[in-house]
């Protein structure tokens, strides 16, 4: 016995054969031969049209609704609806998201807290990396693009395959910003230079096209030599390194000599001009000292010439110690003069008068 509610004995669901029989009973419009084969498609068609007839948009994404091939509609995150049974179709694209392109390279991990895993054949992106410089150097340039999609109806349907167009811009943009610089410069000092310039040019190209597409960044990560030319390469850098550190001693050196010896020319310049000025007053002084003179001379000749004999003495006597007086009649001791304030003359021994008769 079948309960009320259409379920089979012990509780157990219908089959579908027992869900036929009874849509037929109720329904006599379903009543002829081929029945069931029409509920199937009709149940089938319900159920296809519910399971077409939503869709959900992630967070990070934009969806972008077509009817028969004609964007109709674009639709932000959350669930909606739209016509069933492929009507309507959606794309839905990262536009909330830093997408990124590789060239030179490939990464295979980058797991937050861990260290990002690199394709082990770099060899098979070669020719994306190596390029020509223009002084004819063969230099690998590995380097990354980031990017936005603003129009994602743009990025979808102005431009085909708009990822490959992308990177086919970037590659040419690129090669031709390192052909226009000395190899040197990209390898050390034109890094950010070349980043900068090629960032430009890209989103000038892709606003052009109308991609839908715009730059974050273009950042170089690894500029070397070829791997063949690597030992030579590092022996120039070498060379180049020591000869700057031998220009900066030197100029460190000149930096620390050259100001010395400015000083010590300043210090004998002022020395010499010290030693002019003081001759020349030292000669003035003796000039008009010999003109007061000879005016005195001309009013007093003997006066003055024994003055001028007696300053001269006295000037000569000043340096001298001791004086001994020679005179050949003198018959005593050799007179000496004590030059020196407050010495005193020697006293001369007595004389003892000898004893006549020999002993006594």
């Amino acid at each position: 016995m079948t309960p009320v509610g259409g379920f089979g004995p012990y509780g157990q669901p219908p089959s579908l054969d027992a869900i036929i029989k009874k849509i037929q009973q109720q329904l006599p419009v379903f009543n002829f031969q081929g029945a069931p084969i029409l509920i199937l498609f009709v149940v089938a068609a319900v159920v296809i049209s519910l399971w077409t007839a939503w869709f959900t948009v992630q967070p990070a994404e934009t969806g972008i609704v077509q009817r028969f091939g004609k964007v109709v509609r674009t639709a932000g995150p959350g669930l909606h609806f739209k016509a069933p049974f492929w009507i309507e179709t959606v794309w839905t694209l990262p536009t909330a998201r830093v997408l990124k392109e590789e060239f030179g390279f490939r990464t295979l991990a980058a797991a937050s807290g861990q260290r990002t895993q690199y394709a082990a054949d770099s060899k098979s992106f070669k020719n994306e990396s190596l390029m020509l410089t223009g002084d004819l150097n063969v230099i690998d340039v590995q380097w990354i693009i980031q990017y936005r999609i603003e129009d994602p109806i743009l990025f979808l349907f102005n431009v085909r395959d708009t990822q490959k167009t992308i990177r086919d811009i970037t590659e040419a943009v690129m090669r031709r910003v390192v052909g226009n610089r000395l190899g040197s410069d990209v390898l050390t000092v034109a890094r950010v230079e070349v980043s900068s310039e090629a960032k430009e040019e890209i989103q000038k190209i892709l606003s052009e096209y109308k991609t839908g597409v715009r730059l974050v960044t273009v950042e170089l990560q690894d500029v070397t030599p070829p791997d063949a030319v690597k030992p030579a390469f590092n022996e120039v850098n070498e060379a180049r390194q020591d000869k700057e550190r031998t220009i900066n001693q030197a100029q460190e050196q000149a930096n620390r000599e050259i100001p010395k010896a400015g000083g010590e020319a300043a210090q004998s310049i002022s020395q010499s001009e010290g030693y002019a000025l003081e001759r020349i007053n030292r000669a003035q002084g003796e000039a008009n000292r010999f003109l007061a003179i000879l005016t005195d001379y001309e009013g007093a000749p003997e006066v003055t010439r024994r003055r001028m004999y007696l300053e001269s003495l006295s000037g000569f006597l000043a340096g001298l110690k001791d004086l001994y007086i020679v005179d050949s009649d003198q018959k005593a001791l050799i007179p000496w003069l004590p030059m020196k304030s407050g010495a005193a003359p020697p006293v001369a021994p007595l004389a003892v008068p000898p004893v006549e008769g020999g002993k006594k």
